[in-house]
């Protein structure tokens, strides 16, 4: 007898982690795979997180987060979309989030709709619940667009989840495409979930939000891309109340609360300055893309920091092994589609870094 539970054949290793067992051997090797800034944390924030510690605010939080976090990121929405969120609740990261809110939503059965390519989370949570998982192709543009949402809806959809600027693509929908999507998700019923962590990262305009757009909209939003806080484990989840009280609920049989002392800090966090490093990755995007597209056939991301190009080939797999192989690491686009033709880069490194790793994937390119 297995003492493995049934659940956990819908899903499988991470292809990530894959990669990197291939990589394992590799001495010194070009890494274009992380998904986490080369910046570290602000100096302010990391001050403030001792100086939360040192005042001994180390013990439980509440379950909905601390209040002043919680009213901090409703007017962060206010100063930056012009609408302040309402029934905010801190989270342990956006995966945290979009775990309470998925196990609160996904019925067996339930249908669940987002692009394709996808964030490696969506697909392996809903399959884990018992949901149906439903990408929408989006190549060779990477937009997702509301007709192919309308097209892919049935007696069984409830649940859409857009992610902008997206993870592995970099693509942004913009605010005429958001208002579409937000008339269909209206005329269908469907609870949308934003996972927005990259919107601060958004190089060739400013980011959109389909806050305010549609009522029953979930947005789940964090600080490991715009502040470097990846370890630290803080997000935040704002939408509709009775998704929101059952997934508080849920907290408390669970993550319990996010990290105190971060909690602080991500108040600081939040009203700091980063358009220093925004400008930093634009000029990463701008060379990564520049250098790609003298060998690939790549679409040029306008946020987050990935670049996700077309393998030589078709065969994204075997050119990842092969770029390996050569001491550059990078991931198949097999883990984050139904496909199998692309492979993403990541440019979160320093530019010298993107230099010799594009050079080495355009000689394997031919």
């Amino acid at each position: 007898m297995s003492f493995v539970a049934e659940r956990m054949g819908r899903i499988d290793a991470s292809g990530i982690r894959k990669a990197f067992a291939l990589a394992a051997n590799l001495k010194d090797p070009i890494n274009l795979s992380i998904g986490q800034p080369d910046y570290d944390v602000d100096e302010a924030v990391k001050a403030e997180a001792v100086r939360s510690i040192e005042a001994g605010q180390n013990a439980y939080t509440e379950t909905w987060g601390i209040k002043p976090l919680r009213e901090a990121c409703s007017e962060y929405y206010q100063e930056h979309f012009g609408v302040a969120l309402d029934n905010v609740m801190i989270t342990s990261g956006v995966s945290g989030g979009l775990f309470l809110c998925l196990l609160a939503t996904v019925d067996p059965g339930d249908e669940v709709l987002y692009a394709d390519p996808y964030f490696v989370m969506y697909k392996h949570l809903v399959n884990l619940l018992g949901g149906l998982s439903v990408p929408i192709d989006t190549y060779p543009d990477f937009k997702l667009k509301a007709a192919a949402i309308e097209n892919a809806i049935t007696e069984r959809s409830k649940i859409l989840i857009i992610n902008s600027p997206s993870n592995p693509t970099g693509v942004s929908i913009d605010t005429s495409e958001l208002k579409a999507i937000a008339a269909v998700a209206q005329k269908h019923k469907l609870l949308v979930i934003s996972d927005e962590i990259y919107e601060k990262l958004s190089y060739d305009a400013r980011p959109a939000s389909i806050v305010g757009m549609y009522e029953n909209v979930m947005l789940l939003n964090g600080f490991s891309k715009m502040a470097a806080m990846t370890g630290w484990r803080v997000g935040f989840a704002s939408g509709p109340e009775e998704v929101i009280q059952q997934m508080n609920t849920l907290q408390q049989y669970t993550f319990v609360c996010a990290p105190s002392f971060a909690q602080y800090a991500a108040i600081t966090a939040l009203k700091t300055d980063h358009s220093a490093k925004v400008a930093a990755y634009r000029v990463k995007r701008d060379l990564a893309y520049a250098l790609l597209k003298e060998k690939f056939q790549v679409v040029r991301p306008d946020g987050a920091f990935y670049i996700f190009p077309e393998a030589p080939g078709g065969d994204g797999e075997a050119f990842v092994e092969r770029a390996i192989e050569n001491n550059v690491i990078i991931i198949p686009g097999s883990v984050f589609s139904e496909r199998n033709s692309h492979i993403r880069i990541s440019f979160a490194a320093p530019d010298d870094t993107i230099r010799r790793g594009v050079e080495i994937l355009n000689g394997l390119a031919g």
